[in-house]
């Protein structure tokens, strides 16, 4: 099927603009290999009109009413609603995902936008403190910080553009979005839906870059005088460059990066539930989500029986075009994906690991893979894939379970499956931002505060959690 070459020019100021000298770039369909977008290639002097476009609508905006504030991000939330099959059809042609994962993506975004809208009024909250000074009033006092930098990645693209923007737009800020080079027309769907609802000129600008580019538009963006938040999500290696850049410029940064998840199993558990959750975690969007089930880590008691419950889960998933309604399980996103698995996958079974099910490949489309007896000595075992296949991790015991879960440099996501009590003691031991008893890794609520510890970053996404991260706290007396 002929594919339609879609343009995608920058949002600034209000206006959708060509970048300067007329420069594109293209991006073209995971499964089918032909171009589906020609996206505008901003410079640097495009990266800072659109840094200054928003600091010229931060005053206005900032000293809005939070319920007007809030109007626009509610109206925002209705437009995504309403364009979320154009938008999901959008994401498969751009990230290869399936229509249900694009459908999905919008319907939370949406919650986002609209949980958001619900926090606007915190900003306005007062909080007296008592002085020691006799007839001295002290209080402490919130306000927004002046531009937020959002840069979101490609594989949950309108979540996490979504989140990115929405809360630093509820508490008074504006915002420059950095999209993807993998779906410059994916994010600019949150982009537009914002600017449709109304806000004024500057609240909201888009950003688009080829891929050679984005290191220098990136640094821009950072050291430009009127930014003063940055937030990332994406990979670790890219989220230590932009912790650096922006701590020479003394400016915080949220950073919620990679991932390794351990989805312990312990003796008690029920062996059942156990291997839907972590189907549904390992291969989930072919195993493209920062919380992916990596590792399975399972008592040897149980262990057997788990293997063979996740095989026949496994290889019930169908594979196949992203745009058929039976597809479970699309393409990744380009050959360099697929080259990562592929060696992990080698790397793995020269050095002893069995490979229980799948490790096919048909161009971009891995079949849904179940790897056991892996060691530290293999790749696979520190590295996160990114990818549809998981490990399976034997131990002894609850003792080495959670040595074996915290044995990595990574703690985003995590999951126990056991007797409650029993499972939220391992819960506890285990380092990782977020931990599911009994569910699986993959799990997202715009009310939560969702972020990672160690590699996996530092700051918290959604919730109160996200009143901190994106305005000023001052003491006024």
């Amino acid at each position: 099927m002929s594919e339609v070459i879609v343009e995608q020019p920058l949002l600034i100021g209000g206006e959708w603009v060509g970048a300067e000298g007329g420069r594109t770039f293209g991006k073209a369909d995971p499964f089918t290999g032909e171009a589906v977008t020609e996206a505008a290639a901003a410079s640097v002097a495009d990266a800072a009109r659109a840094a200054e476009a928003a600091d010229r609508a931060f005053p206005a905006w900032s000293a809005l009413a939070a319920e007007e504030r809030a109007g626009f991000l509610g109206r925002a939330a209705e437009l995504l609603d309403e364009r979320a099959p154009d938008i999901a059809s959008t994401m498969t042609a751009e990230c290869g995902a399936t229509f249900g994962w694009g459908m999905f993506n919008c319907g939370l975004a949406a919650g986002m936008l609209r949980h958001a809208a619900s926090l606007a009024g915190q900003v306005d909250e007062e909080v007296a403190i008592e002085s020691h000074v006799p007839g001295l009033n002290a209080r402490a006092v919130r306000q927004a910080v002046g531009v937020v930098v959002g840069i979101a990645p490609w594989n949950a693209p309108i979540i996490l553009a979504t989140r990115a923007v929405a809360t630093p737009l509820a508490f008074g800020n504006t915002v420059v979005l950095k999209a993807s080079e993998e779906c410059p027309r994916t994010h600019a769907a949150i982009a537009a839906a914002i600017n449709d609802a109304g806000v004024p000129a500057g609240v909201i600008n888009l950003i688009t870059n080829q891929p050679e580019d984005a290191a220098e538009v990136v640094a821009a963006l950072i050291e430009h005088p009127a930014v003063k938040r940055i937030n990332f999500t994406g990979s670790t290696k890219v989220g230590r460059i932009i912790a650096e850049k922006a701590a020479t410029q003394l400016k915080r940064t949220l950073l919620e990066l990679g991932g390794k998840a351990p989805f312990v199993v312990l003796p008690d558990a029920d062996l059942d539930e156990a291997a839907a959750a972590a189907n549904f975690g390992a291969f989930m969007n072919s195993g493209q989500i920062c919380m992916s089930t990596e590792r399975i880590v399972v008592d040897q008691a149980v262990a057997d029986d788990l293997k063979s419950k996740l095989v026949a889960k496994a290889e019930g998933l169908v594979v196949g075009d992203p745009r058929d309604q039976g597809t479970m399980i699309g393409p990744v996103v380009n050959q360099a994906a697929a080259d990562r698995v592929a060696e992990l996958l080698e790397d793995a079974k020269a050095k002893g690991a069995e490979v229980l099910t799948g490790g096919q490949a048909d161009g971009l489309l891995l079949t849904p893979t179940i790897v056991a007896g892996v060691t530290p000595e293999m790749r696979i075992y520190a590295e996160e894939s990114f990818g549809p296949i998981v490990t399976v991790i034997e131990v002894d015991g609850a003792d080495e379970a959670v040595r074996v879960a915290n044995d990595t440099e990574y703690g985003l996501a995590a999951a126990v499956f056991g007797d409650p009590a029993s499972a939220e003691a391992v819960a506890r031991r285990i380092q990782s931002g977020i931990c599911h008893i009994n569910g699986a890794t993959v799990h997202d609520e715009p009310q939560m505060p969702f972020g990672g510890v160690k590699h996996s970053g530092w700051g918290r996404f959604g919730g109160d959690a996200a009143l901190d991260e994106f305005t000023e706290l001052r003491w006024l007396t």
